[in-house]
């Protein structure tokens, strides 16, 4: 039985990545997708801080980017994107240290490291949140 279960996950993850994985068929740019990120929408795009426009006559997305006056305004569209998955994180620490304090069956050392991992990630998603805010207002300043 446990051997049929193993087989079972392993075609279940097999087809998963192979849907995850499956190239799309490419379509033209929408106005929607020069402006917000369509495949992810938690994260941003990488030129949210830079002009952009869509370009109806080639269906694209026009960045005006310049290589030295740039650079500020790309870190911090790839920062906030490493914030916004620091807080994608913190919210699986939470789930995960609640799995740990439901099976930690009344012993007190178990329960007390589950609840330290919810409360590390409580304050890590604080942090995550509050820095994100920070970077979107000096985002939308530079830009």
């Amino acid at each position: 039985m446990r051997k049929f279960v193993l087989g079972i996950l392993v075609m279940v993850s097999i087809f998963s990545a192979g849907i995850v994985f499956m190239p799309r068929i490419a379509s033209a740019a929408t106005a929607e997708e020069c402006t917000g990120n369509t495949s992810v929408p938690i994260l941003p795009k990488w030129y949210k801080y830079i002009s952009h426009y869509y370009d109806g006559a080639t269906s694209s997305c026009v960045v005006d980017a310049e290589f030295p006056g740039s650079i500020p305004a790309i870190l911090l569209a790839i920062f906030e994107i490493l914030l916004r998955i620091s807080g994608i994180l913190a919210v699986i620490f939470i789930i995960y240290g609640g799995f740990q304090y439901l099976t930690s069956t009344g012993e007190p050392d178990k329960a007390k490291a589950a609840r330290t991992t919810i409360i590390n990630a409580l304050v890590g998603m604080m942090i995550a949140m509050f820095a994100t805010v920070i970077v979107n207002l000096v985002g939308r300043n530079i830009g």
